[in-house]
């Protein structure tokens, strides 16, 4: 299943993934085996697993992964760096810390983040991230994202409002800026179950290719949701130009 979201020639810079760590550990090696990239003895790709990742582990990550030398050199060869941070809990100092490192992409860099549940994590933290969820809760974020596929531009619409409201609906202390980032997560996670389903079928690449800009978007500060999720609605082509293909 983490397979279907792993694009060789588009992998995104970081990802969150919910679930265990033993079955989804083995498929990221997988991955990484099949592009040739050693993940033994890798002094560039590194596996790290702990029960609670402190503020400690966080500047330690932080500082391994801002390396600049590093980064020109991996340029130069065209390699990545590969991190792999398997936890049960993060505390909040850590999560604060990784807020400020992952509000932009590190060149050559790609981090996934294994967690037993994106819920004990801050709304802000996870909205940085390609969230996949392993869990059954994703069944109905596809169920959603079906329906919304299926349905007409103007349903497609009437449904980002609704997406968007329930999100702000949620937030119980009045905070603007943790309504915001609540809409964001939500609309996030829905975008990687429409990319997922997209993907079964064949598909013009330029709706995909719109949708990972779509996301990146949704990452920066003071960008619209409900702008950029509209404009999603408007380049799904019609389902029934889709089954004729």
């Amino acid at each position: 299943m983490i397979l279907n979201h792993l694009d060789k020639n588009n992998l995104h810079h970081a990802y969150l993934i919910e679930g265990t760590r033993d079955e989804i550990v083995p498929e990221i090696l997988e991955f990484f085996q099949n592009l040739g990239v050693e993940t033994v003895g890798n002094p560039d790709f590194i596996q790290i697993s702990i029960d609670n990742f402190k503020i400690e582990e966080a500047f330690s990550l932080r500082s391994m992964s801002a390396d600049k030398s590093l980064t020109v050199a991996l340029s130069a060869q065209g390699g990545k760096k590969i991190f792999i941070i398997c936890a049960n809990s993060f505390s909040l100092d850590a999560q604060n810390v990784l807020l400020k490192m992952f509000e932009e992409p590190i060149e050559n860099t790609h981090f996934f983040l294994i967690v037993p549940d994106v819920n004990a994590l801050l709304k802000t933290l996870v909205s940085r991230f390609y969230l996949i969820s392993t869990k059954s809760e994703l069944e109905e974020e596809s169920k959603m994202a079906e329906k919304f596929i299926m349905s007409s531009l103007q349903k497609r619409i009437d449904f980002v409002k609704e997406l968007i409201a329930e999100a702000e609906e949620k937030d119980e202390e009045g905070n603007e800026v943790v309504v915001l980032d609540a809409a964001r997560s939500k609309a996030l996670k829905f975008l990687n179950a429409v990319e997922l389903t997209l993907s079964r079928g064949t598909l013009d690449t330029s709706v995909l290719e719109h949708i990972f800009k779509v996301r990146e978007f949704l990452r920066m500060p003071g960008s619209s949701t409900k702008i950029l999720m509209e404009s999603v609605a408007l380049v799904v082509p019609d389902f029934k130009d889709m089954q004729s293909r």
